[in-house]
């Protein structure tokens, strides 16, 4: 599974280079930050939206966009998947409890 979000990521930062007019995710780097923060949030709502109306296909198709739209924020601040999957990783085993509890700011 890990292998398509790192092919994903592959493409995603090569867009950065591209013309904006070329490519969706080039004219959205392009518009900077608040851009895709607020396509995040969009997809974001969307996805809550299809989990309400209880329909898997609406739930796999809104989480995959709100997915590659986190790829983006993730690449556009030099970050990637790998970096998500190890956090993941660092808190496999531990307890959602304890896992909160070790944050920082207690979040």
């Amino acid at each position: 599974m890990s292998h398509v979000l790192n092919e994903l990521a592959e493409v995603l930062e090569a867009r950065k280079e591209a013309d904006p007019d070329s490519s969706y995710v080039a004219r959205l780097y392009s518009k900077g930050l608040d851009a895709i923060l607020k396509k995040i949030g969009e997809e974001a709502t969307e996805t809550v939206m299809a989990a309400k109306d209880g329909e898997a296909e609406k739930i796999v198709y809104e989480t995959a966009d709100l997915w590659f739209h986190s790829l983006v924020l993730l690449a556009h601040q030099g970050l990637g998947p790998e970096d998500v999957l190890a956090e993941l990783r660092r808190r496999f085993g531990l307890s959602g409890l304890e896992e909160k509890a070790s944050r920082k700011d207690g979040e």
